[in-house]
């Protein structure tokens, strides 16, 4: 019974650290070239490294995996975001290749956001703003039923 079970013989976690942060992310995609074009042309990621079935890319502190393979993505407002300057989302938006890219929403929330697909419909967002700035908006505009945690 875990209830009788003391400190010293309970399996112990170490205390979650929050700067240890997302390690990576990896994306099923269908066409390789296409995908490496559309993230490191289109929206300045670095490639790293590339084999037969995947590529890792990288921006900034992120690791992107691409892996060659079925892609199914989602079909709810699940998505990804990337920390984007306004000047850098006005640069994007201004290349050729840009108006041929699927926008998913329109921005209504705090920060400048593009919401857009990649080549095999991840979805993924651009912002400019962080979780301070987000959390800075909600005091003057709270949305429905919003209780503060901390």
């Amino acid at each position: 019974m875990v209830a009788s079970l003391d400190n010293r013989s309970a399996i112990q976690l170490p205390d979650l650290q929050q700067a240890k942060g997302l390690n990576h992310l990896t994306l099923s995609v269908s066409n390789l070239d296409v995908s490496i074009e559309f993230y490191c042309g289109l929206l300045g990621f670095q490639g790293e490294v590339r084999w037969n079935t995947g590529a890792y890319l990288s921006y900034g502190n992120c690791w992107l995996c691409l892996s060659l393979g079925k892609a199914k993505p989602s079909q709810d407002y699940t998505h990804v975001a990337f920390t984007y300057d306004s000047a850098s989302m006005i640069h994007i938006q201004r290349k050729n290749v840009f108006k041929s890219v699927k926008q998913w929403q329109i921005n209504s929330s705090e920060g400048d956001s593009f919401y857009i697909e990649d080549p095999d419909g991840h979805k993924l967002e651009l912002h400019s703003g962080s979780l301070a700035t987000r959390l800075e908006s909600l005091k003057a505009k709270p949305y429905d039923g919003l209780e503060w945690l901390n």
